[in-house]
């Protein structure tokens, strides 16, 4: 999507609010230090609690076998604070979701009218919602699963699985974060409608095409390219998407609605 079409729809529909390229500039300038300073604010937080946040994410290697955290290796002299920092920012992005998700708001979509504009709030907390639910997800369900399937199959092979404290944060957060982000598909596809670059009836003759850039997306999202990480990420994702073709197309009636009643009013 080009940058200069979100500048356009930011204008709506009244000549008068038209605003010079450089004061768009100016108001994405601000925006994103809002994020910064809420993101760095978030991650102040979670670093204090970092000792906290080690427990929680070793839970469920402890599920497995409580000798498997005597095993984690360091190999790093820094490695306690590098990796703090590390699980510090991405408890940062959970902690400051919401608020990351009010600022972009506010910039790409001054031009709501007022009533839209009151619903902002609650999409926040269902787009937060979607995010957070992801995250669980991820670490109740998905996570125990793989970090036993993994163990299990190292020991199948005659293996004795000793990871590194790195490359077992790294894969935790990564596989939590990423689920997060992964649950927040129905946000993008329907502020996508709400611009007018999707349509019902777009979403609905692209869903091989969907289900395609869904798998191929979790590839990436996932922290490792393994088929079962994919199926486990890619699946729920592409019945969110599902989801977003049923709400854009109540949204669509919705939008019809209301221009048929203005039509007869002005009639």
């Amino acid at each position: 999507m080009k940058i200069s079409r979100i500048f356009k729809f930011r204008e709506g529909e009244q000549g008068e609010a038209v605003k010079p390229f450089l004061d768009h500039l100016e108001d994405l300038r601000w925006v994103i230090v809002k994020m910064a300073v809420a993101l760095g604010t978030a991650m102040l937080l979670a670093f204090c609690f970092r000792t906290q946040l080690v427990h929680i994410l070793q839970g469920p290697l402890k599920a497995i076998d409580p000798r498997l955290l005597r095993s984690l290796v360091s190999l790093g002299v820094a490695d306690s604070m590098t990796i703090s920092f590390q699980l510090a920012f991405y408890a940062g992005i959970v902690l400051a979701f919401p608020f990351l998700i009010y600022f972009a708001g506010q910039f790409i979509l001054p031009a709501l009218t007022p009533p839209e504009k009151k619903a902002m709030l609650p999409a926040v907390g269902i787009g937060f919602g979607l995010f957070l639910g992801g995250v669980v997800l991820g670490y109740y369900l998905v996570l125990p699963a793989t970090l036993r399937f993994f163990f299990r199959d190292a020991q199948s092979l005659d293996w004795t699985p000793t990871w590194t404290v790195r490359e077992y944060f790294s894969f935790v957060t990564q596989l939590c974060v990423g689920f997060g982000a992964a649950f927040e598909l129905p946000v993008i596809v329907l502020v996508l409608v709400r611009l007018g670059v999707l349509s019902v009836a777009l979403l609905r003759r692209t869903r091989a095409y969907a289900f395609l850039l869904i798998f191929v997306a979790a590839a990436f999202l996932a922290p490792t390219p393994d088929a079962v990480s994919m199926a486990l990420m890619g699946g729920p994702m592409y019945l969110l998407y599902e989801v977003c073709i049923l709400i854009a197309a109540m949204l669509e009636r919705k939008r019809k609605k209301e221009a048929d009643l203005l039509a007869q009013k002005s009639g």
